[in-house]
């Protein structure tokens, strides 16, 4: 009897062995419109890239993408998204933070102060991710393309015309998220940088492929067309998502293992989907991104 008891508890250890499989790890969203997933129903190609990252991943890994739109650190947290959040988290995965865009705004249910309460709400994200066993990267917003028509002109939106310069206009809320990230000592992935990088590349007319420049009667949603220099289009998404993909292998090694190498080039515009399982290069207008 004694012998059969230890078979049976051999047994059960060798097949468990073969059974039990690693838990999932995901990889968590947290943002604003640019990262948020927009709907396909429309027929619009507005994206956000957080929608386009898991092309860049290789299936191992799962992403839920709670970015959305027209939300700050504070409306994200006000409005109980981050608890959401918080109540799915589990020991291992990974938090994504990328505020911003929103946070500049003067609607009192949306403004922060760097400095002031934006760190604050980044600091509250990195902690409660930490109470939870799991990992916090944060990034700061993506680059608006904004070419005025001098250096000196104030922002606005649309130009009559533009110049050749790419000008900044999120200014202290980039800082916050690094100050954070060196305090906190979190992973920081500078997506300004990046970003302003590619598209002062690409230039003022070249770089109006990646965001919402739609002529008139290319998609039935959008009959007039759109002139949008802060919101990404399908390809756009893909070019920024390749970005973030090839800093989240450097800044977070642990992640490195579920990068996979895509060229967006590949791709038509127009593709609502991934790539399949073509592999390659991400090479965009000609920079070697991997």
């Amino acid at each position: 009897m004694k012998y059969k008891v230890i078979f049976s508890c051999l047994a059960f250890l060798f097949f468990s062995a073969f059974t039990l499989k690693e838990k999932p790890v995901t990889i968590f969203l947290i943002g604003d419109s640019t990262m948020a997933d927009r709907s396909t129903a429309s027929g619009s190609p507005e994206r956000g890239w957080g929608q386009m990252l898991p092309c860049f991943l290789n299936g191992l890994i799962r992403v839920e993408n709670h970015a959305a739109c027209g939300r700050s650190s504070l409306s994200f947290i006000r409005e109980g998204r981050w608890q959401a959040v918080l109540d799915r988290l589990q020991a291992g995965d990974y938090v994504i933070i990328q505020f911003g865009h929103n946070d500049e705004k003067t609607d009192t249910a949306l403004h922060t102060v760097p400095g002031g309460s934006f760190d604050e709400n980044l600091r509250r994200f990195v902690r409660e991710t930490r109470e939870k066993g799991a990992y916090p990267v944060l990034m700061n917003s993506i680059v608006r393309r904004n070419y005025p028509p001098t250096p000196e002109t104030p922002h606005q939106y649309i130009y009559e015309k533009e110049g050749n310069t790419l000008v900044d206009t999120h200014g202290e809320y980039l800082l916050s998220p690094r100050r954070i990230a060196h305090e906190m000592d979190v992973p920081f992935v500078d997506m300004a940088k990046l970003t302003h990088d590619q598209v002062a590349e690409m230039g003022p007319e070249l770089s109006k492929k990646l965001f919402m420049w739609i002529l008139p009667g290319r998609y039935p949603s959008l009959p007039q067309g759109k002139v949008d220099n802060t919101h990404l289009n399908i390809w756009g998404s893909k070019v920024f998502a390749a970005i973030a993909a090839k800093a989240l292998s450097q800044k977070v090694p642990r992640l490195s293992k579920y990068i996979r190498y895509i060229d967006p080039q590949t791709v038509q515009d127009t593709e609502t989907t991934c790539f399949g399982q073509s592999t390659g290069t991400v090479i965009v207008n000609g920079i070697p991104w991997f």
